[in-house]
C-alpha cells in the first residue's frame, strides 16, 4: 500500500532535507526513524526539497510498504524514533497513483523577517533579520510585480535543477506585526534558492536601496547578476504542497499556529 505522511522540522540541525553521505537530513532521520518502526528499509519521495536551514511546517512524503499499521500508529511509532525537532504530524492511506511532487499543483511558503536594531536572540534561527527600518508600502508595491507567469531567471541559483525557469507566482502576501514581517509566497513550483533572492531584492526596496519598478527590471534582466544577494534561510518555511481537493489531504497542521 502507498503511505502518505506530513512532517514538520526544525531546519536549523540539518544539511537541509535531501538525503546525504553525512546522514545529517531530515530524510535520513525520518527513514531512519521509518525502518525502526516498519522493521524494514523504507524509501520516501517529497513534495519539495528545502535547503539548510529551511523549516518545515507540512513537508509531504510518500512511501510504499507491505507493513500494515493503523494510520495512528504511523504516526506515534515514527515520532518515538525521531529526534524532538522533526515530527510526523499526520498519515494517511493514499491510492497507487497518488505522488507526493506530482500530484501536487502548487506550494506554498513564508518568510519571516524580524526588523530590530538589535539580532534575534530566543528567536535566532527562525527569523531572517534587518536592523534598518522597512517600508511596508514599497515592499508591497515591488512584491506586486513579482505576480503572474515570468521567466524567473534572475532569482535562480547557478546549481538549480529545474528543467525551466518560467513559473506562475499566483500569491505574494506582506503583513506585518510589531517587529515582525511575514511574507507569504505562493507558485505551482519554486526555483532553487528563489525565495531567499526573492526576499534579498524585496529588503532592498524596502530599505530604499531601490525604488519598487526596481523588481520590473530584475525580472526582465534574467541574469542572477541583476539581483540582489542571496537572503539568509532561517526565517523560511515550507508552509507545504497544494493538492487537489480529491486526494483528501490535511491542508495544514497545528504548527502552522505558532507563526505570526
Amino acid at each position: 500500500m502507498r503511505l502518505a505522511l506530513g512532517i514538520s522540522y526544525d531546519g536549523r540541525p540539518y544539511q537541509g532535507w535531501q538525503s546525504q553521505p553525512s546522514g545529517q537530513t531530515v530524510q535520513d532521520q525520518l527513514e531512519r526513524a521509518l525502518a525502526l518502526f516498519a522493521a524494514r528499509p523504507v524509501a520516501t519521495v517529497c513534495a519539495g526539497r528545502t535547503d539548510a536551514g529551511v523549516h518545515g511546517l507540512m513537508q509531504v512524503v510518500h512511501f510504499d510498504t507491505d507493513v500494515q499499521r493503523e494510520e495512528f500508529s504511523w504516526v506515534r511509532g515514527t515520532n518515538r524514533y525521531l529526534p524532538p525537532d522533526i515530527a510526523v504530524e499526520w498519515a494517511r492511506t493514499v491510492p497507487d497513483a497518488f505522488h507526493s511532487r506530482a500530484s501536487a499543483v502548487g506550494r506554498r511558503y513564508a518568510y519571516l523577517l524580524r526588523e530590530s536594531p538589535v539580532r534575534p536572540s530566543v528567536d535566532a534561527g527562525r527569523v531572517g533579520w534587518v536592523f534598518r527600518p522597512l517600508d511596508g508600502r514599497a515592499v508591497r508595491q515591488g512584491a506586486a510585480l513579482l505576480l503572474g507567469q515570468h521567466d524567473f531567471t534572475s532569482f535562480r541559483a547557478a546549481e538549480c535543477q529545474a528543467r525551466s525557469p518560467v513559473k506562475t507566482l499566483r500569491r505574494v502576501e506582506v503583513s506585518q506585526r510589531g517587529a515582525y514581517w511575514r511574507i507569504d509566497f505562493e507558485a505551482d513550483a519554486f526555483l532553487h534558492h528563489m525565495i531567499r533572492n526573492i526576499m534579498g531584492c524585496l529588503v532592498a526596496v524596502g530599505q530604499g536601496l531601490h525604488p519598487p519598478g526596481w523588481i520590473g527590471e530584475v525580472i526582465a534582466a534574467r541574469s542572477r547578476d541583476a539581483a540582489a544577494p542571496t537572503f539568509a534561510p532561517d526565517g523560511l518555511y515550507f508552509l507545504g504542497p497544494v493538492y487537489p481537493p480529491e486526494w483528501n489531504l490535511p491542508s495544514r497542521t497545528p504548527a502552522y499556529d505558532w507563526i505570526p
